[in-house]
């Protein structure tokens, strides 16, 4: 489908279009690991008051003592609230706006701090280009998390707004297991699968096997998604020193891909016609067709070589299976009916391979705890495609559009090959003293080569590019567990796509100050965070008169986040997020989609004892302020979403999950197409658990 909320979006449709047809963002190939080690660390050391992760520094470090902002959706939260999709994880989290988009069934939508992020597996990238997207089951998930703001000190190239990283489910040292049936509106049907244990009598082999059918309808008229997913892992203490986990999965995907994109005139303005049903599919549906299959396989290896010095080393190898056909709304002609619709085709794979390495020291003195990272990691990406995008395919009556379309004749494709390796070295030192202070000082350097051929245009790109990325932080941690903190990021992102003229684009830059307190009292299950943040992203892209890409000035972010979660009480757990964000592009103007306001709570309370003992009930609010594009502005809006949970006959659970309650019609933004929110959303679910 095309990709609407690229960092490079420009205002013209066409221009976009062109563009992307053109290139390959290079932030949608980067390369890092987050340790094994440090993993199997976040599941042992969350205990009621500490939640470890590994994403903000690779190495397990409290959220409470790491002088940046990072937040964690863990596996419970992801079932209370039924998450179907990457980007509906973060819903109740500051600083990420998602849900922009509408409904989408083979993409996920973020904006972090106002600007795009990257998406990571287990600490590696997940990678991109064009319409290429790894979409990851949150069914096999353990947790999500998302570093806010620029990362590319431990990450590589990466957008300015961070980094969501996904942790996959891992074996467990106890047997245990889930059955699970849903149902839903849309014709939503899922049944999953997810037994663990150990392989072995003495327990020094464990696995883990994850599986799922599910099939569901989209929003709009005609499209829907069937998947298949299973995620075998075997994990292996080798010894008391040596740790080896093997990760694989496979999923497939077919479908009609949902377009959202539709027209200012008939959503936010009025027309002698009325207004566009939100359902209404611009696309074609016979015809058009999303086909990918996502195959990965690699391993987290851990060995500790003194009471000092640990080595790590994540691998991952992945291929991925495209076919997509896609047409969507451009634009109007002008006669206040009707519409020109575009239409795109790829069909081709992708192979990476991907490798971490890293030694880790610590060592302590009277007062002092050191810990050292240093580490190397190396990429190789390689695309092979056959491509065709047209501007102007044929026009369709905006109200009533016919959903058929002339089949295209695939000798119009054109080939598409990208070859990427990548090679970066980092060094992070944090410095802990008199358990008060904790120092952060890290670089890295990163180097490029990608070539990246258009035979129809018959232009290449090849290209050597290099970045040196700094970051520094400090951080005081008080006896009452009031953290101040002030921390320093960069980032970047090389461009492999060229303008009209053939000329390089140059790469896209972006630094943060942040500076901002974390509240976790040990007495208290739970914490509080707020920070405020100002980003600056330079070589930004911006739309001349003419309606083309060039790089022509800097875009800034300046906001502030408020965000807790914790228990009131024993059965009470609250949920709450602020986010005030202004982004503004380089002529001062606001930044579309971004809006300045978002809030949401959330709350459940869980009945322990009497006759009611089992159920749980939760609910939650969403409100989105107004959002503007250019002279159109976008009213704010504010969904409720539900759920009740009942555990009986010891093992069993039923649940219904309300997400939009009120089933509420609402734009959610514009970015010269406008996007409805998505419709209601009904799912129960029974499973069977021991």
């Amino acid at each position: 489908m095309p990709t609407p909320c690229s960092s490079l979006r420009p205002r013209s449709p066409m221009a976009l279009a062109i563009r992307r047809a053109l290139g390959l963002s290079l932030s949608g190939a980067a390369l890092v690991g987050v340790p094994a080690l440090a993993q199997a660390q976040d599941a042992a050391a969350e205990s009621d008051t500490v939640v470890v992760t590994a994403t903000a520094l690779k190495v397990a470090v409290p959220l409470a003592e790491t002088p940046r902002s990072v937040s964690r959706v863990q596996r419970e939260e992801l079932d209370e609230r039924n998450v179907q999709s990457l980007d509906e994880s973060f819903r109740y989290r500051a600083g990420v706006l998602a849900g922009h988009y509408g409904a989408d069934n083979n993409t996920n939508w973020f904006k972090v701090r106002g600007f795009d992020q990257a998406t990571y597996m287990n600490g590696l990238r997940l990678f991109d280009p064009g319409y290429y997207e790894w979409t990851p089951e949150p069914y096999g998930l353990e947790s999500v998390d998302v570093f806010k703001g620029p990362a590319s000190i431990l990450y590589g190239e990466a957008p300015s707004g961070g980094l969501v990283n996904a942790v996959s489910k891992r074996p467990t040292e106890e047997a245990r297991g889930e059955v699970q049936l849903q149902v839903g509106n849309r014709h939503h049907r899922q049944l999953a699968i997810d037994t663990s244990g150990p392989a072995t009598a003495s327990g020094d082999v464990r696995y883990r096997l994850v599986g799922l059918y599910k099939e569901r309808d989209g929003d709009l008229n005609g499209t829907d998604n069937e998947r298949y997913y299973f995620a075998p892992s075997l994990e292996w203490g080798v010894s008391d020193d040596t740790q080896l986990t093997f990760l694989a999965s496979v999923q497939k995907d077919d479908g009609v891909p949902e377009n959202p994109f539709k027209l200012a005139y008939g959503t936010v303005q009025d027309t002698p016609f009325g207004k566009v049903d939100p359902e209404t599919n611009y696309g074609a549906p016979d015809y058009d067709k999303d086909e990918r299959t996502q195959v990965s396989v690699g391993y987290e290896l851990s060995h500790q070589f003194s009471d000092t010095w640990t080595f790590e080393q994540n691998l991952r190898y992945s291929h991925l299976d495209l076919d997509l056909r896609s047409t969507y709304m451009l634009s109007g002609t002008g006669d206040g009916r009707t519409g020109t619709r575009g239409h795109l085709q790829r069909e081709g794979d992708i192979d990476n391979l991907t490798v971490d390495n890293r030694m880790v020291g610590k060592w302590y003195t009277e007062r002092t705890e050191n810990t050292l990272l240093f580490g190397v990691d190396y990429q190789e990406l390689s695309l092979d495609g056959q491509e065709f995008d047209s501007f102007a395919y044929d026009s369709v009556d905006i109200f009533e559009p016919d959903t058929t379309i002339a089949p295209l004749d695939p000798s119009q494709r054109f080939g598409r090959q990208i070859d990427k390796e990548q090679l970066g070295l980092y060094v992070q030192d944090q410095l802990r003293i008199d358990d008060r202070w904790v120092l952060l000082g890290s670089v890295r350097h990163d180097s490029a080569d990608v070539k990246n051929t258009n035979q129809q245009l018959d232009v290449t790109v090849d290209e050597t590019q290099s970045q040196t990325s700094y970051s520094g932080g400090v951080m005081y941690l008080g006896d009452n567990g009031i953290s101040p903190y002030l921390s320093y990021t960069e980032s970047f992102s090389p461009q492999a796509q060229t303008s009209f003229d053939g000329a390089v684009f140059e790469e896209i830059e972006g630094e943060q100050w942040e500076v901002g307190v974390k509240y976790a009292p040990a007495s208290w299950d739970g914490y509080v965070s707020a920070a405020a943040f100002d980003i600056e992203e330079s070589n930004s892209f911006a739309t001349t008169p003419a309606g083309y890409q060039a790089q022509e000035g800097e875009k800034t972010s300046t906001g502030f986040e408020l965000e807790s979660v914790g228990y009131l009480t024993d059965q009470l757990q609250l949920t709450a997020a602020y986010t005030y964000t202004d982004a503004r592009n380089d002529d001062d103007t606001r930044a579309a989609l971004i809006p300045r306001h978002q809030a949401s709570t959330w709350l459940d309370y869980d009945f322990q004892q009497g006759a009611l003992a089992g159920l749980k009930l939760g609910g939650g609010v969403r409100y989105v302020g107004e959002s503007v594009d250019g002279d159109t502005t976008v009213s704010s809006h504010t969904l409720v979403d539900a759920m009740a949970s009942y555990d009986f006959a010891n093992n069993w659970r039923a649940q219904v999950n309300v997400n939009n309650l009120t089933d509420k019609e609402y734009v959610a933004s514009c970015d010269f197409w406008c996007y409805y929110g998505e419709s209601r959303s009904v799912t129960g679910t029974l499973s069977y658990q021991w």
